[in-house]
């Protein structure tokens, strides 16, 4: 349902950030206090210890966030439980004589529809798009301020800005704010939030709701008028997002805005996550500060000027991966080359826990280590080193869990803690929700700023601590006999089932097609051994009530043998174990913790490491809960893992002149990011190539759907030079309508370009040269900047270009 964001005019925005920097409002917070040691374990307690494994790439309110769009496919893409979508502010504001009444159907139906594919949806209101989409208006502007408040105009885009310091303005926008969050920040179970939304992203000022208006912005030495609010409108703003809205996780922007320092509930968006922009004076990061080589307007260094660089502790912090590099993001992880800044010390510094990354969303490969590595890093990864209990006395059950957090981020939702017990055939018999607070749970270690001045980069400082949580549950009514002791993250949308979604009102409600995708929501899962796929985490054997008949007397211990390896599993069987009444499961062990518990008498562990010796025992229990003893201890080797891979492309003949790039296959397009200028090339949201195009018979192709941008940097004086030389083709011909080209500050759909006789561009079936002249285009030869092309013009074909040049 919503539209794809033009990030080609992202690209030209090389000086974006700095135009629009804001008075810093406190100094720069240093290490945080470390949180309060938790109340001890109850030593009168048995302790059940537990193995680590890492979780899988999909969880919840973490991770990749790719576009939603009616049609697509989220379970070909990279597993997550976030989507991302704009929206116009006057989609929802749509009375032109009041602006306090509201029509949420638009809004509804795309939270339903994330609900389908099991995601949150993650989402910014905006009223400035420039150039808009098919889905979305350019013009988000509540029809209620006509009249009202004055409206400007950015030529450099295009767009109509309302006065965002007229009374009228801030209070329709208050007024919004104060609605959304009466309709959704309390509409949950309990009067949380409602359980659809992942993250809110605070818009409604500037281009794209990103809180600028470059260049009408402060900087007025460049010409432009000033169109960005004073900072009195936007501590007002932010303190209307901070007063009315407590449950929904809000982010904005830039860390040193007015007002921000004192608004602890709203987080921060890094809309340029990660990457390395070309600038007169070199090369320079946009999230890195600057003493890890940043620029001054980068996003940590603004959080660090604004004394907001701990802010993730109370509140999230999410991003976009910039459009440019989020196909190559992980290519070289944990470092980074190119125009991709270093993503480790990104990832742990800005404390990101999802991000906005479409390229990567449908290209990447869980199968990848580097991506998967890079995506467990993000937000929270929580893990359960023991719990504590014994088999209830009487009808009361004491349990104690332990919980750490290895990742960088706490998790940021007050989802309920539930404990249960399941039977020998895995039936859910009792459960019973705990009050204890995944928010708590805060990361062990975290990554210092060398601002902080504690030591050289890397530096480590301990931070969080692990967090016993207890528990006492009543057991009345449990039939007696041994159970497996279990504990789940209850995902809130579990509650919108197929049958809700078919119930809606008419305005509101999907398709049955669209329904008929729904798939079950992502579980919490703990990055443990003995995490189950279905979201429970198996804690253990217990028995209630006795069992048969007051039987004291344990099984005897199997006798283990392991069947076979693989480079990441070991098989394991034993001989049953006997029992005076009656053996009903059994407990595996690796290194001493659970890994996993069956009724069976074979077992295979999985997920292990290559070359790599781990040692297993197993123990049996019985119907009332008694337990054997060890059995003998198996050590098996995994099997040495190997890899290769291998790459290509081929060419076509050079150009004369300045030679962008050839598409020749060297260097390797997309895999290298490099054109043959050695700047930064690539593509995303195609259709083929994993959203990059691909380079073939030394031409690069791209296959578009309404969707698609390709960039190339210049960054380099071509005033010696005349024209703009593309020679490309299309699959059928005419696609000249189909796409912009934007150049040294020049941004025209191609076919409104004019050619040195008068005419315009005309793209044919066979490969031609079309001739841009620089100059009777207006373009900026000497700073030509970033060469990029943007499809958002409801087109769909195939472009093939053979090369790029200026001569």
């Amino acid at each position: 349902m919503t539209p794809r964001r033009v990030v080609s005019l992202l690209a030209l925005l090389a000086t974006l950030l700095f135009c629009t920097a804001l008075p810093a409002t406190a100094a720069q917070g240093g290490p945080p206090p470390r949180p309060p040691v938790s109340s001890p374990v109850d030593s009168s307690l048995a302790t059940h210890s537990y193995g680590y494994a890492d979780t899988p790439v999909g969880q919840p309110m973490k991770g990749i966030a790719p576009y939603l769009f009616p049609g697509d496919n989220y379970d070909a893409k990279f597993p997550g439980g976030v989507l991302w979508s704009y929206f116009a502010l006057n989609e929802v504001m749509k009375d032109p004589s009041d602006c306090n009444t509201f029509d949420w159907t638009i809004f509804d139906k795309a939270l339903d529809e994330a609900t389908v594919w099991g995601r949150q949806l993650a989402f910014r209101f905006y009223v400035e798009y420039p150039g808009g989409t098919a889905s979305h208006p350019a013009n988000g502007i509540p029809p209620c301020l006509n009249g009202k408040a004055a409206m400007r105009t950015n030529g450099f885009w295009g767009t109509v800005s309302p006065d965002y310091d007229d009374p009228h303005t801030i209070e329709a926008f208050t007024n919004f704010v104060n609605a959304f969050a009466a309709r959704y920040d309390r509409s949950g179970p309990g009067g949380t939030a409602d359980p659809r939304i992942a993250f809110m992203t605070a818009g409604l000022v500037g281009l794209w709701g990103e809180w600028h208006t470059w260049p009408y912005d402060r900087d007025t030495s460049d010409g432009y008028p000033d169109l960005f609010p004073t900072d009195a409108t936007v501590a007002k703003l932010v303190g209307a997002f901070s007063k009315a809205i407590r449950n929904i996780p809000v982010e904005i922007r830039y860390g040193d805005l007015a007002g921000l320092a004192g608004a602890s509930t709203i987080g921060l968006h890094d809309d340029s996550w990660d990457y390395k922009e070309f600038r007169d004076s070199g090369l320079g990061g946009m999230t890195l500060p600057q003493s890890m080589g940043g620029w001054s307007d980068a996003f940590l260094q603004r959080a660090l000027d604004g004394g907001t660089e701990n802010r993730w502790t109370t509140a999230s912090v999410g991003g976009e991966a910039r459009p440019e590099i989020q196909g190559q993001i992980y290519s070289t992880w944990p470092g980074g080359s190119g125009q991709v800044d270093n993503t480790l010390a990104a990832t742990e510094l800005t404390h990101v826990t999802w991000m906005i990354n479409q390229t990567g969303a449908g290209s990447y490969s869980i199968t990848d280590p580097k991506v998967a590595a890079g995506v467990r890093r993000m937000g929270y990864n929580l893990y359960v080193p023991h719990a504590d209990f014994n088999s209830p006395t009487g009808s009361s059950l004491k349990v104690g869990v332990t919980m750490q957090n290895d990742g960088v981020a706490p998790f940021y939702q007050p989802w309920t803690v539930q404990l249960g017990l399941q039977d020998a055939a895995g039936k859910l018999v009792r459960s019973w929700d705990t009050p204890w607070d995944l928010r708590t749970v805060q990361p062990l270690k975290i990554r210092a700023f060398p601002d902080w001045n504690v030591g050289a980069d890397p530096t480590y400082l301990d931070y969080g601590r692990p967090v016993n949580f207890g528990a006492t549950v009543d057991t009345t009514g449990v039939p007696a006999g041994s159970y497996t002791l279990v504990m789940r993250v209850h995902n809130p949308l579990d509650a919108v089932t197929p049958q809700v979604l078919k119930s809606r009102p008419a305005a509101q409600r999907l398709s049955d097609d669209v329904i008929s995708h729904y798939r079950a929501p992502y579980p919490l899962m703990f990055a443990n051994a003995n995490q189950r796929a279905d979201g429970w985490l198996n804690l253990g054997s217990l028995g209630v009530g006795g069992g048969g008949g007051g039987d004291t007397t344990p099984p005897t211990a199997p006798t283990l043998t392991a069947t076979g390896h693989t480079a990441a599993s070991v098989s394991l069987s034993w001989s049953g174990a006997t029992d005076n009444v009656g053996v009903t499961g059994y407990d595996v062990y690796r290194s001493g913790s659970l890994v996993g518990s069956t009724a069976s008498t074979t077992y295979t562990d999985t997920g292990l490491t290559a070359g790599t010796a781990y040692s297993y025992t197993v123990r049996a229990r019985d119907a009332a809960g008694n337990v054997s003893a060890d059995s003998n201890r198996v050590t098996v080797t995994t099997d040495t893992g190997s890899g290769g891979s291998s790459g290509g492309g081929d060419g076509g003949t050079p150009p004369t002149g300045l030679v962008v790039d050839n598409f020749d296959g060297t260097p390797p397009y997309p895999s290298s990011a490099l054109n043959d200028l050695g700047r930064w090339t690539g593509g995303n949201s195609f259709l083929n190539g994993g959203g990059a195009g691909e380079v073939t018979g030394g031409a690069l192709v791209l296959q578009y759907s309404n969707g698609g941008w390709f960039g190339s940097d210049i960054y380099t004086d071509v005033s010696d030079r005349h024209d703009l030389v593309l020679r490309l083709k299309g699959a059928h011909g005419g696609e000249e309508g189909d796409f912009q080209l934007s150049l040294g500050g020049v941004t025209k759909v191609f076919k409104d370009f004019v050619l040195a006789d008068g005419s315009h561009p005309k793209v044919t079936g066979s490969f031609t040269d079309i001739r841009i002249p620089l100059a009777a285009n207006g373009i900026n030869a000497s700073a030509p900047g970033q060469l990029s092309m943007g499809f958002w013009y409801g087109g769909s074909s195939t472009l093939s270009i053979d090369s790029l040049s200026f001569q």
